[in-house]
């Protein structure tokens, strides 16, 4: 069951085109931190990408947002993974939640992940859980709108990880690509504060 929804958060994915490439994932909307490669490279270390021998040139790219306003979150998957997406935003990097709890199983190719936690009722720094779940092979454009917090918070990071079901995991990363965005987001002021964050 895919459990996108939360009582603030609307999620509406859907499927654009199909894509066939050599990485993981792209983040196309909103600007990533860091620039990245047609690959979407580097994006395995949590919690913002990166890699071990290259933590990422920064983009310097932030995009302004109101909170309570829906927005779009879109990404190019370039090589099929079983699994699903997880977004989350904090105000600092290390403030960001850690990747989802992952079982194991064994294969006749070695140990496998088998399940992620997806959280039905996702709270904060959680804003989706279990978005773009899909098991079939094929590669693809993926989009969707998240309800922003109505909050003041200026160099917050939106971060946006793949978790990978039926992979031995990654000497950097475990189960997990990852993706940050920073926001600058102010208050609407007609609206009321959000808490938890």
């Amino acid at each position: 069951m895919n459990t996108i929804l939360s009582k603030t958060t609307l999620a509406v994915a859907c499927t654009l085109a199909f894509t066939a490439a050599s990485a993981h994932f792209k983040l196309l909307e909103p600007a990533s931190w860091i620039e990245e490669d047609d690959r979407g490279d580097p994006q395995k270390l949590a919690p913002c990408g990166g890699t071990i021998a290259d933590g990422g040139t920064r983009s310097g790219a932030v995009t302004e947002v109101q909170g309570g306003q829906m927005l779009r979150v879109a990404i190019e998957e370039k090589i099929y993974h079983p699994g699903h997406f997880r977004i989350a935003l904090a105000r600092r990097p290390n403030w960001l939640p850690d990747d989802p709890h992952v079982t194991m199983m064994e294969t006749e190719r070695g140990p496998r992940s088998e399940s992620a936690e997806i959280l039905e009722n996702p709270e904060p720094p959680v804003l989706v859980d279990g978005l773009w779940e899909h098991y079939e092979r094929g590669a693809g454009n993926w989009e969707t709108e998240i309800e922003i917090p109505n909050i003041d918070c200026e160099g917050c990071f939106l971060q946006i990880i793949q978790v990978m079901l039926q992979h031995p995991g990654l000497r950097a990363g475990d189960f997990s690509y990852h993706h940050c965005a920073v926001l600058n987001i102010s208050a609407n002021e007609d609206l009321p504060l959000a808490t938890g964050w």
